[in-house]
């Protein structure tokens, strides 16, 4: 998978390097202790890191486990669009790269007629493992 190059601080780095490296979503006070070897000390540090990022959409927060997770679609372009699969039973969690799905919530409306410019959606259920 290619990554996004965009020009990171050095803890911005050091943050997405640790993210990138995780077999699973990180929260904020886990990359905090991995990271302090690296001179990233401090609490305010990591989150103004992960908000960069996030803003950046080279990582994605999944907001149900307050955890972060690296963005594995080349092709996304924003952090304010962003979708999930977790697997109710082994917690793997996919980003959803769907066209479909995409172009529809681009032009939602509700019935107030509110055009939304931001969701993070979570899908929950069985992947094709545990379905088994």
């Amino acid at each position: 998978m290619k990554h996004k190059q965009v020009n990171l601080s050095k803890n911005q780095q050091i943050v997405l390097e640790t993210i990138r490296k995780a077999k699973k979503p990180l929260k904020a006070y886990s990359i905090l202790s991995s990271v302090k070897k690296k001179g990233i000390n401090a609490p305010p540090q990591v989150y103004r890191a992960l908000e960069k990022l996030v803003e950046l959409g080279v990582i994605h927060k999944i907001e149900s486990k307050n955890a972060f997770v690296d963005c594995k679609n080349s092709e996304c372009e924003t952090s304010k669009a962003t979708a999930f699969s977790i697997c109710k039973k082994c917690q793997k969690i996919t980003e959803i790269m769907n066209s479909k799905l995409s172009t529809y919530l681009t032009n939602f409306q509700d019935n107030t007629g509110m055009k939304y410019e931001k969701y993070n959606l979570e899908f929950y259920g069985l992947c094709k493992r545990c379905k088994l």
